[in-house]
C-alpha cells in the first residue's frame, strides 16, 4: 500500500502531533509506504525527517508548478490514496483527484469555519478554498467522533466518513519524581494526605479555567483536604491568580507554569479535570487515562467519547462551576471510588486511543478505501430501511441497530438510508444516511436508486395505534417496488389488523409487492395464513435485536452506580406502558414490588423502552409502593447499556416485548403482562410459560408467576435454549437480505 500525504509544512499543535506520530508509525507498518508532501522549509519538515519520515518539499508559491510536479510524482511513485491535511493540502488534493483517478481522504483537524477567527482575510481566502475543497474529496477522517458528528451536522455524508483518534503510546512509565518532589519543585508546600486535581491547558479563554478554580473553591469548602494544580501559561494566568486569591483559595491553588515532565504532573494527581467551552479531543484527556485519574469534565467535542458519565468519571455542561464541584467533593471523599474510575478510564482509553489503535484505525480506513475504490460502479446501489424510527424507543432503536449491523455484515460497504422521525439524531447516532419519514418527494427519489427496500423490524402492518400508519407502510412497500427494488420485510410481526377492508389492502399489497417475509414470531404467520397471503416467500426467523450483545460489566457497574444503585445488589425488573386497562392495574405492580421486595429481597427497578411513555406509568405504579426501596430510571441509554440493565435483574416483569426480548437474551426469568397477541406469540416460542392478560391480571395471580420466575433464578439453562435457537434462526434475516442483494 502507498499514500501520499499532503500538507502546508507550517503546522504546529495537536495536528503536527498527529500527522507526526501516525506517519512514523505507519512508516514502520511491514507493507506500507508513505511519503509526506509539504509546501515549505521549516521546523514541521525538519522534525518529520528527524523521525525518519519520508519527506518531500515543493516550495514556492506557483501552484501550477507545484500541481504538474505532484502530479508526476503521484504517478511515476505508483501511489494509492493521497491523503491530505489542511487547507492547502485540500486545495491541492481537489486538484488532484479528477486528474489521478486516486481516491483522495482529508483528515479534519479542527472546525474548519473557525480555523481563520481574528485574520479575515485569510478566513476570506484560504477558509473559503478550504471549505470548497472539502466538498470536492471523496473522504473525510474527523479527528474524534465529535469531529465526524460536526460535520455530518454540516451536510457531509455519513457513509463517506471516518473517524480517528489523537493516540498516545500507553508504555508504562516511572515518572522522573515522586509526588511529594515534584510538588516542592513546584513550590506546593501541602500535606501528604490532601486530595490534589489538576489540569494541564494553555491559560486563555476557551479552556475557561477561572470555571475551574470557582468550582475547586465551592469544593475545598465542602472537603479541606482538596488542592489544585493548574500547569500551563497564557494571556490570562494573572487574571486567575487574582481570583484565586479573591475567592480565598490562593494557598491550595499552584500555578506551575508551562510543564514539560508531564509524567511526574499527572502522577502527583488524585484527579484530572478539564474545563474547556471546546475542544475536538484534547490530548490533556489521554494523558489522564494513562494516568489512571478519573476525570471530571465539560461535555464538549470529543469528550463524551472518552468520558462515560458516571463509569470513569463526570461529566457537566462547560460553564457550571457548580456541577464541577458536586463532582470534585464526590471524588475527593471516596478514595476507592476515584481508584474504580481511573481504572476504567485506563482500560477504555489504552484499547481505542493507543498509539496502535490510531495506526490500525488508519490502515483499516485505508483498506475501506482500496475496496471501495474496486468496487464496481452502478446505477443502483444500497439498501433503504424504513421503520417506526426516530420516536424515542429502545426496542425500535435497537430494531435498526441490528438491521444496520446485519447489512454491514453483508456488505461492508454497501450505503444505508434510513426513513427516520428524527433524520439528523439517525445520521449522528448509526452513521447512516438518513431521510425524514414524510418526505415522500426525497425518498421516492433514493427508492430509485436503492437495490433493495427493507420494511424493518417490528410490528408495522397493523391498525390498532392507527389507520394511517398502516397505510403508509403498505404505500412504501409499493413505491419501492415500482420503483425497482427487491423487498424485504425483516424479523417482523404481522397484526393485528381488525379492519377487514385494511385486512383485504395488506393482503394485495404482501401478494403483489413483497419478496421475502421473515417473521419473529409464530402468531405472525398463522395471520399471514388467514389473509391468504402466499406469493412472498414467507421463513420463519426472529427479532433481529437479539443478536447484541450487553455493554461490558465495568460500564454497567458505573451506570447503577451513577443512578444510586448498588452493582452487586439484587433486582427485579419492570417494565410498564400505559395502554387501555393499566391504570386501574398501576395498583397490582406497586403491591407485587412490595410482595418481592419482602419475600425474596429483590429492590424492584423501572426500566423504560419508550422513555416518554414508560416513566409515567412506572411512577403511576411506584405510588402504590409501600415499603420497598425503588428506582425509576429515567433512561436505560443505548442498546448495549439497556441489555446489560436488564442483565443485572434477577427476573424481569414487562408489558413491552422488548425487554422480554433483552431479559431472555441475557437468560433471565421472565413474566410477561399481554396487551397484544405478540407478547404471548414470542414467550410460547421461546418455551415460556408465564404470562397473563392485562384484563385478567390480578395481584394473586401476578405473585404467583413472580414467584415461579423467582424459583428459576440463577437457572440459566432454562432459557438458554429457546435463545440460542433464536439466535440460530435470526440468522435467516440476513441470509434473506444477502440473497436479495445478490439478485439485483
Amino acid at each position: 500500500m502507498k499514500v501520499i500525504h499532503l500538507i502546508s509544512g507550517g503546522d504546529s499543535g495537536g495536528a503536527k502531533t498527529h500527522v507526526h506520530t501516525l506517519l512514523q508509525s505507519l512508516s514502520r507498518t511491514p507493507g506500507v509506504e508513505v511519503t509526506m508532501v509539504t509546501f515549505m522549509e521549516g521546523p514541521f519538515t525538519d522534525e518529520a525527517r528527524a523521525l525518519g519520515i519520508p519527506t518531500v518539499v515543493f516550495p514556492g508559491k506557483n501552484l501550477l508548478r507545484n500541481f504538474s510536479a505532484l502530479k508526476r510524482l503521484i504517478r511515476e511513485g505508483g501511489y494509492q490514496i493521497i491523503h491530505c491535511h489542511g487547507a492547502r493540502g485540500n486545495m491541492m488534493g481537489a486538484l488532484l483527484r479528477r486528474s489521478t483517478g486516486l481516491p483522495v481522504v482529508t483528515t479534519v483537524h479542527s472546525d474548519y469555519r473557525l480555523d481563520y477567527l481574528g485574520r479575515p482575510l485569510s478566513r476570506l481566502t484560504y477558509g473559503t478554498i478550504n471549505t470548497l475543497a472539502l466538498r470536492r474529496l471523496d473522504y473525510r477522517i474527523g479527528v474524534s467522533d465529535a469531529m465526524v458528528d460536526l460535520l455530518i451536522s454540516r451536510g457531509f455524508r455519513p457513509d463517506r466518513l471516518f473517524s480517528i483518534y489523537n493516540g498516545l503510546d500507553f508504555t508504562p512509565r516511572t515518572p522522573a519524581l515522586s509526588r511529594q518532589a515534584y510538588l516542592e519543585s513546584v513550590g506546593a508546600d501541602w500535606p501528604e494526605d490532601c486530595v490534589i486535581a489538576g489540569i494541564a491547558a494553555r491559560l486563555n479563554p476557551v479552556k475557561d479555567i477561572a470555571t475551574l478554580i470557582r468550582g475547586f473553591a465551592q469544593a475545598h469548602e465542602h472537603c479541606p483536604r482538596l488542592r489544585l494544580l493548574i500547569a500551563g501559561d497564557g494571556e490570562l494566568a494573572g487574571q486567575l491568580r487574582a481570583l484565586a486569591r479573591e475567592l480565598g483559595v490562593a494557598e491550595e491553588v499552584c500555578f506551575a507554569g508551562w510543564v514539560t515532565d508531564t509524567d511526574s504532573f499527572y502522577h502527583a494527581l488524585d484527579i484530572n479535570t478539564l474545563t474547556s467551552l471546546s475542544e475536538t479531543f484534547p490530548y490533556a484527556l489521554t494523558e489522564g487515562a494513562r494516568a489512571a485519574l478519573p476525570t471530571v469534565a465539560s461535555r464538549v467535542g470529543g469528550v463524551p467519547y472518552l468520558i462515560d458519565h458516571g463509569v470513569n468519571g463526570y461529566l457537566f455542561e462547560a460553564g457550571d462551576a457548580g456541577a464541577l464541584s458536586r463532582y470534585l467533593v464526590t471524588l475527593a471523599e471516596d478514595p476507592e471510588l476515584r481508584r474504580r474510575m481511573g481504572q476504567r478510564l485506563y482500560q477504555k482509553a489504552e484499547a481505542d486511543y493507543s498509539l496502535e489503535s490510531t495506526c490500525r484505525r488508519q490502515l483499516e480506513i485505508y483498506d475501506t478505501i482500496l475496496r471501495r475504490q474496486a468496487r464496481p460502479a452502478s446505477r443502483r446501489d444500497g439498501a433503504l430501511v424504513c421503520g417506526a424510527y426516530g420516536r424515542g424507543n429502545a426496542g425500535d432503536d435497537a430494531i435498526l441497530e441490528a438491521i444496520v449491523t446485519e447489512l454491514r455484515q453483508v456488505d461492508p460497504d454497501l450505503p444505508v438510508w434510513v426513513l427516520s422521525r428524527r433524520p439528523k439524531d439517525t445520521r449522528l447516532k448509526y452513521r447512516v444516511n438518513s431521510i425524514y419519514t414524510f418526505a415522500f418527494p426525497k425518498f421516492l427519489a433514493r427508492m430509485v436508486r436503492t437495490r433493495l427496500y427493507i420494511n424493518g423490524g417490528g410490528s408495522l402492518l397493523q391498525d390498532v395505534t392507527s389507520y394511517r400508519s398502516l397505510w403508509f407502510y403498505l404505500f412504501t412497500i409499493s413505491a419501492a417496488k415500482i420503483l425497482g427494488n427487491k423487498v424485504l420485510m425483516y424479523g417482523c410481526g404481522i397484526g393485528p389488523i381488525r379492519s377487514e377492508a385494511n385486512r383485504a389492502r395488506a393482503a394485495r399489497v404482501l401478494q403483489k409487492r413483497v419478496d421475502i417475509i421473515t417473521l419473529r414470531d409464530t402468531h405472525s404467520r398463522e395471520e399471514l395464513r388467514r389473509m391468504e397471503v402466499t406469493h412472498p416467500e414467507i421463513i420463519q426467523s426472529a427479532d433481529p435485536t437479539v443478536i447484541l450483545p450487553a455493554a461490558s460489566a465495568e460500564i454497567i457497574d458505573g451506570v447503577m452506580e451513577s443512578h444510586g444503585m448498588d452493582p452487586h445488589g439484587r433486582y427485579i425488573g419492570f417494565t410498564l406502558r400505559p395502554w387501555p386497562g393499566f391504570e386501574e392495574k398501576a395498583p397490582l405492580f406497586g403491591q407485587a414490588a412490595d410482595y418481592v421486595w419482602r419475600k425474596y429481597g429483590l429492590t424492584p427497578v423501572f426500566l423504560p423502552i419508550e422513555r416518554r411513555l414508560d416513566v409515567e406509568a412506572a411512577r403511576k405504579a411506584a405510588a402504590y409502593i409501600q415499603e420497598a426501596p425503588y428506582v425509576i430510571l429515567p433512561d436505560t441509554g443505548s442498546s448495549d447499556r439497556t441489555i446489560g440493565l436488564f442483565a443485572r435483574m434477577q427476573a424481569v416483569v414487562s408489558m413491552r416485548l422488548h425487554a422480554l426480548v433483552f431479559a431472555a437474551g441475557q437468560g433471565v426469568p421472565l413474566v410477561g403482562v399481554v396487551y397484544d397477541p405478540k407478547i404471548s406469540s414470542f414467550l410460547s416460542y421461546i418455551g415460556q410459560d408465564l404470562y397473563t392478560d392485562l384484563a385478567a391480571l390480578t395481584l394473586e395471580g401476578l405473585c404467583a408467576q413472580i414467584d415461579v420466575a423467582c424459583g428459576r433464578i440463577g437457572d440459566r439453562a432454562f432459557l438458554s435454549g429457546g435463545v440460542e435457537r433464536l439466535r440460530e434462526v435470526e440468522r435467516r434475516n440476513t441470509e434473506a437480505a444477502a440473497r436479495l442483494l445478490a439478485a439485483q
